[in-house]
């Protein structure tokens, strides 16, 4: 694998930059492989490149129906935070959190990971005892979280409209230092690239049509729109389409599928230093490395397996960013489109074997996918490598449904972003 370097950089300018090598292979599907990943984003990927890294396989293939990173990966706001309430959450997403912390070193591929911070504002009573409840239990696990006033909010982020006259005021904000953003590209990229040099076969425009099961109800293979490939593992990473591959081999999921949308602005100079959001309002807002302000809304009220949403859901956030940010009313919007996010009936996610022998499956993210990435492919590698959970996404099972011990982070934070 080529490395990228200042000296690397260096050497190819003067050869024109024409003698790079392609980011990964273009691979040809096998007649069988130890282990077939379906989905193509960014946990699948990671998954495939921590089988090869960590636990020793390396004939395994990643199907993507599509292009790599035109699904959810390459359709959300880039939000990376672990101030979530419940232990098991907390530990799960600060396991991903301190992965982002090395993965360009990991990976040689800078996926652009900003620890800018991420303030969460509160605008009633039931807001700030509800984010001083997260900081106490945050602060339990480890998780960095710490309470600032309004004065105090504003001069972390300068634009924050604090004033009272505002329809919804700001009380105060949850601050989190160590959260921020990546470019959700290039975690693709570096994933896929890093995979396939550990010979992971990357294999683009191959949509999964069945999955096939022995008498043993073991599984044995896939087909595909290119032809049938044989495998004895099959891990299922396909967010929003998650319910129709499950389906594939009789497994009916505790899934519903919903449009989120997000949206960017024209280019400016820096001016936003953080992430902020606010649940009360469901509106969130950073600013690119390009200039943009990117802006995220809530899931739409509506199950649909479209990437776009209703104007409505994004007319509302936008009157809500004009309120909280007034400099910004006169900002014209670029562009916006919508992802498909699996949800859980407790918004929390699944990582877990299944009933079928040789089927794994990680979905149920919700909003708070493209976050968890690292940690999500790193122990879903786990999982399907040893057969068997690892310790931090073991409550994160099937069975949690059937015996009513749900992880409620939806209840807990209002909103799963």
């Amino acid at each position: 694998m080529q490395r990228f370097s200042a000296f690397a950089l260096v050497k190819h300018a003067l050869s024109g930059h024409q003698r790079w090598q392609p980011q990964w292979r273009d691979a040809t599907p096998k007649p069988a492989y130890d282990a077939v990943i379906v989905g193509g984003g960014g946990h699948g990927l990671g998954a495939a490149y921590y089988l090869a890294k960590e636990h020793g396989l390396r004939n395994i293939a990643v199907l993507e129906k599509g292009w790599i990173g035109g699904g959810n990966t390459g359709r959300n706001t880039t939000i990376i935070r672990s101030n979530y309430l419940f232990d098991e959450s907390a530990a799960l997403y600060d396991h991903a959190l301190k992965l982002w912390e090395g993965l360009s070193q990991d990976i040689n591929y800078n996926v652009m990971f900003s620890q800018r911070g991420v303030l969460m504002l509160a605008h009633n009573v039931h807001d700030e005892q509800s984010f001083k409840r997260h900081i106490h239990a945050n602060r339990l696990n480890g998780v960095d979280n710490e309470w600032l006033t309004p004065a105090q909010a504003k001069e972390f982020c300068p634009p924050l409209n604090i004033s009272g006259n505002m329809r919804h005021p700001v009380l105060g904000a949850a601050l989190q230092r160590r959260a921020g953003t990546a470019r959700h590209d290039a975690v693709a990229w570096g994933y896929a690239r890093a995979a396939d040099a550990l010979g992971v076969d990357i294999i683009q425009n191959c949509e999964v049509t069945a999955i096939h099961r022995d008498a043993f109800g073991h599984v044995t293979g896939v087909a595909t729109s290119r032809g049938e490939i044989a495998t004895r593992k099959i891990g299922v990473s396909a967010a929003g389409n998650s319910s129709v591959v499950m389906g594939m081999a009789g497994l009916r999921m505790p899934l519903e599928s919903f449009p989120l949308q997000a949206l960017v602005s024209e280019p400016i100079k820096p001016i936003f230093p953080c992430v902020v959001m606010s649940n009360t309002i469901h509106a969130y807002m950073s600013q690119s490395d390009k200039g943009e302000l990117v802006i995220g809304a809530g899931t739409d009220a509506y199950t649909s397996y479209t990437q776009r949403g209703a104007l409505h859901i994004s007319a509302h956030t936008l009157e809500a960013i004009c309120e909280l940010f007034p400099d910004f009313r006169r900002m014209r919007m670029l562009r916006n489109w919508g992802g498909i996010v699996d949800v859980t009936p407790d918004r929390s996610p699944i990582i877990a074997k299944t009933p079928v022998p040789g089927l794994y499956v990680n979905c149920g993210w919700g909003t708070g996918g493209f976050k968890a990435t690292p940690g999500a492919a790193h122990l879903f590698a786990w999982t399907i490598a040893r057969d068997e959970p690892h310790t931090i996404n073991a409550p994160f099972n099937l069975e949690r449904f059937a015996r009513g011990m749900l992880i409620d982070e939806a209840a807990a934070a209002a909103v799963a972003h």
